[in-house]
């Protein structure tokens, strides 16, 4: 009995655990025609940036990357990337739930 109990207790924590974080996804269309060095994506207002989603991989203009958010409670998300002149791009509050990002020069900071 102790032990149905405690598995009981264990499967509503775990659904408890994965009920608040969620996955999401973000494509980001790069027009700006400048590649795209480094990108970032955090949680909104977090205190820093993430690490870059491109790792060593860069974004040549008229390509689109797939950006995984996996195990965050919001889908409001902070978006900068930088372009090979060092030009920054940053989209605050972004909600990945309704949009995908196009960026070009008009978004330029």
């Amino acid at each position: 009995m102790l032990f149905q109990r405690l598995a009981l207790t264990l499967c509503l924590l775990l659904f408890a655990v994965m009920a608040h974080a969620q996955d999401y996804y973000v494509d980001i269309t790069n027009e700006t025609g400048y590649t795209i060095y480094y990108l970032y994506v955090s949680p909104e207002h977090a205190s820093s940036w993430e690490e870059d989603v491109l790792g060593s991989d860069v974004m040549p203009s008229g390509t689109t990357q797939r950006v995984n958010l996996q195990g965050y409670k919001s889908p409001i998300f902070d978006i900068r990337l930088i372009d090979e002149d060092d030009d920054t791009y940053t989209f605050w509050g972004v909600d990945v739930s309704r949009r995908d990002l196009v960026v070009t020069l008009e978004d330029l900071d």
